[in-house]
């Protein structure tokens, strides 16, 4: 498989895990869209796609880590992220949609590896979030 389908597991509302294969490139629109019992996703440097609204809805997501590859994150992929509590943006990402991060109601700071803001980055993109540019981890 090497991508993970528009609407794959939306509305999974017992899926507590994900394991995202190596061989993945893609996460679909909604692809896990309403899953609230989802705690943890790893995402692997062979994604290089978060759909819009991918984990949209998913308010017990605590822990994100995002791959190296990604490069692109669309509109609202962490919308309602109510238990997020920090993220790191790798800094090969240059297209990110708008309002990716609204309603993470406990996200305190989101790390971003670039020196500065991409100019492909979406109106309010961080929802208000503070933001540290040159995050080295």
């Amino acid at each position: 498989m090497t991508r993970i389908g528009e609407y794959a597991f939306n509305g999974c509302s017992n899926l507590t895990s994900v394991t995202i294969g190596s061989g993945v490139t893609s996460i679909g629109y909604e692809a896990f869209y309403g899953c609230f019992s989802l705690t943890s996703v790893t995402i692997p440097d062979s994604v290089t796609r978060i759909g819009g609204r991918a984990f949209d809805g998913c308010s017990g997501l605590k822990n994100v880590t995002i791959g190296k590859g990604v490069t692109e994150i669309g509109g609202s992929a962490f919308y309602g992220c109510r238990n997020l509590t920090s993220i790191v943006i790798p800094k090969n990402v240059s297209s990110m949609g708008m309002e990716v991060f609204i309603v993470c109601d406990k996200l305190k700071k989101i790390y971003v590896e670039a020196e500065s803001e991409p100019s492909g980055w979406g109106y309010n993109w961080n929802g208000g979030h503070d933001v540290e540019y040159g995050y080295k981890g």
